[in-house]
């Protein structure tokens, strides 16, 4: 058969495609703007005769009826690799429809294709093209080894989908069932940022040079570094997340990719999610190159580009650099993602001339708190170990911590914390023995 006769084949309807799911499964599902909102719309329309089915997810962007119901408990189970608004809802609420999964980015694939092989992954794609080829589009940080691992791949045809270039193409043939699910690509604003956000951004901007390659995330802080480096000259892009920021400052002149090291010329991502607009320049844009998350973030491929900066945020940080970023005590807020992959990647520079920013706000709950603190709380997860942290960053200033002494960096880090709390931070340093 032609591709054309494969393809029209395998195309079922949602339920059908559904119906796949086996008591005892594990079913990865792709992420982000890649998610199969059709599918796993009606996972719970299955339950009744379904048992201990686990659904492994990234930012899941909707709070699904097969994790948000208590009811779902023993039926289906969601196990996070970064938790979103409905994950950590269900788990404050006690549901046991919740779970986490420790990784590292670059290794989240892996690591499970270890643990156990994936019974059933669920994805998004173009149409075929002339050739019988679809593009996962959106994203492959692990998408593409698990679909090369999975016993069965079910994938969500959307026309709305732009066509990307990298390692995102697979013919039909190598999919077990397709589904027309044509519907608007999820999309991410932009937020706008605050004055604080404006301070850190000054601030991260000082950190970048002309011509160096950054990772920058999405939120208030990094779009607001995004507005800071609008000076910058012909900066390149190595990173987990393609976001707006990152096509404005192309359009601006600002990225470049020229004076890249590692694939010059190219944006380098793992996945893309932002504005319509943003997908619409991702369609057919071979300036862009999506890479599996197992290369993009693996920190000995991260170490290969020029001047790598790493921008990332975090929750709070202790007096020693300990850097908290994903749980608040033993209560799991997001997931470590790929901050460790890329600062420990950009400080190990083969030019060594890359930094690490790890940026917070000073305080939070409304200026109640104070988010650098004596120590973390118990059973905080620390997402990036004190030996890796680089620079910390707040509205108050930069703390350069590389290499220095826990006395040292008691006095960076006391000076970047907000003005309230710096006298009460100096005087548990001294009872702590850090002075």
């Amino acid at each position: 058969m032609g591709w054309e006769e494969i393809y029209k084949s395998k195309l079922v309807g949602v339920d059908e495609a559904v119906a796949l799911i086996k008591s005892g499964d594990d079913v990865i599902v792709a992420q982000c703007a890649s998610e199969p909102q059709g599918c796993m719309s009606r996972f719970h329309t299955i339950a009744d005769r379904v048992e201990d089915v686990r659904v492994f997810s990234v930012l899941t962007l909707k709070p699904y009826d097969f994790y948000m119901k208590p009811e779902m408990r023993g039926r289906f189970e969601l196990a996070s690799w970064f938790h979103a608004p409905g994950s950590r809802q269900a788990l404050k609420a006690g549901a046991g429809t919740v779970t986490y999964v420790p990784n590292m980015l670059h290794r989240s694939a892996t690591d499970r294709i270890h643990a156990r092989r994936p019974d059933i992954f669920f994805g998004t794609c173009t149409p075929p093209d002339r050739h019988g080829f679809v593009s996962l589009s959106l994203g492959i940080t692990y998408e593409k080894d698990i679909i090369d691992a999975a016993k069965t791949v079910v994938l969500e045809v959307n026309p709305r989908l732009p066509r990307t270039f990298g390692d995102t193409q697979i013919h039909v043939s190598r999919a077990d069932r397709f589904v027309l699910h044509d519907q608007e690509v999820p999309t991410l604003p932009a937020p706008t940022p605050s004055a604080t956000d404006l301070a850190i951004g000054g601030h991260i901007a000082e950190l970048v040079e002309d011509g160096s390659t950054i990772q920058l995330g999405i939120g208030g802080i990094p779009n607001a570094a995004a507005l800071a480096l609008r000076g910058k000259r012909d900066l390149g892009v190595h990173t987990e997340m393609l976001v707006d920021s990152m096509m404005e400052l192309y359009e601006m002149g600002v990225i470049t990719n020229e004076r890249k090291s590692l694939m010059r010329g190219k944006f380098v991502c793992t996945f893309a999610m932002g504005s319509r607009k943003l997908y619409d320049w991702l369609d057919d844009n071979v300036a862009v190159q999506f890479e599996r998350g197992r290369w993009v973030n693996d920190p000995a491929v991260v170490r290969q580009n020029s001047r790598m900066v790493s921008i990332n945020t975090c929750l709070m940080v202790d007096l020693t650099g300990q850097v908290a970023s994903e749980s608040i005590g033993p209560a799991q807020y997001s997931g470590t993602g790929g901050q460790a992959d890329t600062a420990i990647g950009a400080v190990e520079g083969l030019d060594g001339l890359g930094k690490s920013v790890i940026a917070c706000y000073s305080t939070a709950k409304e200026g109640a708190v104070s988010t650098i603190v004596p120590m973390l709380p118990e059973g905080s997860a620390v997402t990036l170990h004190r030996a890796n942290v680089d620079h910390v960053v707040t509205e108050h200033g930069i703390a350069r911590l590389r290499g220095r002494t826990v006395r040292e960096r008691v006095r960076e880090l006391v000076a970047v914390a907000h003005p309230s709390f710096r006298a009460e931070l100096e005087a548990q340093a001294r009872k702590l023995g850090y002075l």
